[in-house]
């Protein structure tokens, strides 16, 4: 067959085994984050550009160079969505969600878009699954936060996980931070890349999470130097309660995240891959962010993990997904049979029996073939002369035995036989 149209570069269709894990891992994220009171939220793939301009940042790599964006043929300006929580700050704020009880505590499971090289785990559009706390400031929210995506992992299989963990501090003491990084970055200048001899005039931040610069970045100063002493407070307790939840964690002093909406505590997930720690994702404090969106001052705190990269260490790791495939398989031999197994097929799934069936296939060699493949415990045969005489052979695969009953006793007989 011709294949004139191929998917986009870097981005991917999900189905079969990869499918199955993109559903494990929905299904137990989703049930870790509800026990800890978190509560769905689907935001527009698409958002005004400002959410992510103002949010993220103009002079971050996400904006500068790997947002999708676009004027509609309204003349709005608008952006496919690089991450996740700008627009649910956005949609705390027009939505009154101050209203509420604080704080609230939203998770997602979501696609989202950039611009960027594709490689191992990496794509132009690509999943994550986060959660966001907003409306309270305590460091214990924080620690939870990072608890729930360390048990998320543990319950795929991910047992060898490291917590990488910073504190960018607050507006105050960052300010003085970032003089004298400039200082040092400008002594260092002739070693810097060009991207980096930009950002130490606009964000020198931005340097400390560049790829390329890592010697200049070794013998930078520390920003936990510099931090106030409610910040290192704050950033003592987030490590006290990971310590108290046996969580294991290594200090970056250079971790400052890609973002610029963060502040104080930031981290990093990694897993061991077959050559080298796969980062997962990471998140942190972004006290700030709503009011660069037009809210108040509002304390807030999530993560986002990437779902491809689970996958991707999932694999690594050698761990399978269970698929828990029916017991039962009805087979068919002709129109009539077929019609009426139809109606079986809806009778056994009001009664909650979860069974299989070949509708598409005439042959019975090849239905029998696909029940021996899924294992089934037993298959309902039903040809022309059973259908016309309302009855329906059960075989038994383990044994090869056989019985004809009366059709509409087949659901009856099943769920007895499976108990």
């Amino acid at each position: 067959m011709p294949k004139n149209f191929q998917s986009p570069s870097g981005m991917h269709d999900i189905f079969g085994e990869q499918y199955d894990y993109f559903e494990r891992i929905r299904e137990v994220f989703f049930k870790v984050a509800k026990i800890y009171g978190f509560e769905g939220i689907e935001t527009p793939v698409m958002e005004n550009i400002k959410v992510f301009t103002r949010g993220v940042g103009e002079h971050t790599d996400i904006v500068e160079k790997e947002m999708y964006s676009f004027k509609t043929k309204g003349g709005d300006q608008v952006a496919l969505r690089p991450e996740g929580t700008a627009g649910i700050a956005r949609s705390y704020i027009e939505h009154n969600l101050y209203t509420r009880t604080q704080p609230i505590k939203f998770f997602y499971f979501a696609p989202f878009f950039r611009y960027e090289r594709p490689q191992a785990g990496r794509y132009r559009q690509f999943w994550q699954f986060g959660l966001e706390t907003i409306g309270k400031e305590s460091p214990v929210l924080d620690a939870q936060i990072i608890a729930v995506m360390y048990n998320v992992f543990q319950e795929l299989g991910i047992k060898d996980l490291v917590v990488e963990i910073n504190s960018m501090g607050d507006s105050s003491c960052r300010e003085e931070f970032e003089k004298v990084l400039k200082k040092h970055f400008k002594k260092e200048n002739s070693s810097l890349c060009a991207d980096c001899k930009k950002r130490i005039k606009k964000n020198p931040l931005r340097v400390l999470d560049c790829k390329k610069c890592i010697k200049v970045k070794e013998s930078a100063p520390q920003i936990v130097d510099y931090l106030c002493i409610q910040c290192r407070d704050d950033f003592k307790k987030v490590l006290e309660y990971l310590e108290e939840l046996n969580i294991p964690y290594d200090l970056n002093s250079f971790l400052v995240r890609g973002l610029d909406y963060y502040t104080n505590t930031v981290y990093e997930f990694f897993a061991s891959g077959s050559e080298e720690r796969l980062a997962l994702g990471g998140g942190g404090r972004y006290d700030g962010l709503i009011n660069l969106l037009g809210g108040e001052e509002t304390p807030a705190t999530g993560a986002a993990m990437g779902v491809e990269r689970t996958i991707l260490s999932m694999k690594e790791n050698e761990i399978k997904v269970e698929k828990e495939t029916p017991r039962v398989f009805i087979a068919q031999l002709s129109d009539l049979a077929k019609r009426k197994c139809l109606k079986l097929f809806e009778e056994f799934r009001k009664a909650n029996v979860p069974v299989s069936e070949s509708f598409g296939q005439g042959s019975l060699k090849r239905q029998m073939n696909k029940a021996n493949k899924m294992n089934a415990e037993y298959v309902l045969i039903m040809g022309e002369e059973e259908a016309v005489e309302d009855r329906i052979i059960i075989r038994d695969m383990q044994s090869g035995q056989q019985e004809n009953i009366k059709t509409k006793e087949a659901v009856k007989e099943i769920k007895k036989k499976l108990k």
